[in-house]
């Protein structure tokens, strides 16, 4: 499969140089529509990634990965969130450092809103970056992987 390629060469990219190779994003949102069930939108829709139906209504989802290492410092960031784009809820898909998914989480609209626009820092109101621990504590888990025994 093409994606399992892409993540050991990714593993293999970040061995030899210490640098993520960039496959992040676009495997959190295969992870995602594999896990959840979501449909991925065309490449470029603006203001959101995926859909699902709930309760007979369309979804709109931003997708947010991070890959989590074992050594990785505290405070890590998300990617950008466009607040003035449409969208219902946003995931986020955290990897371990293999590129498997080790936990969905998803946050309201209205719960990122809030978070990003609160004031105090430069990084969440004018990037529109949460860190990783901000958006665990407004969301809530969608699905987690079974422990490793």
């Amino acid at each position: 499969m093409l994606l399992a390629e892409a993540k050991k060469l990714a593993q293999r990219y970040r061995a030899l140089t210490g640098k993520p190779l960039g496959i992040t994003g676009e495997v959190a949102e295969y992870e995602a529509a594999r896990l959840l069930g979501v449909t991925l939108t065309p490449a470029r829709q603006a203001g959101y990634d995926a859909t699902e139906t709930h309760g007979g209504k369309v979804r709109r989802l931003q997708i947010k990965g991070r890959c989590i290492l074992e050594n990785s410092k505290p405070g890590q960031r998300l990617g950008s969130i466009g607040i003035k784009k449409e969208f219902d809820a946003v995931l986020l898909v955290l990897l371990d450092g293999n590129f498997d998914a080790t936990v969905i989480y998803e946050a309201s609209r209205k719960a990122v809103i809030a978070a990003l626009t609160k004031p105090g820092s430069k990084a969440r109101n004018e990037r529109g970056a949460l860190s990783v621990a901000k958006f665990k504590s407004i969301g809530h888990v969608r699905w987690q992987r079974a422990p490793q025994a």
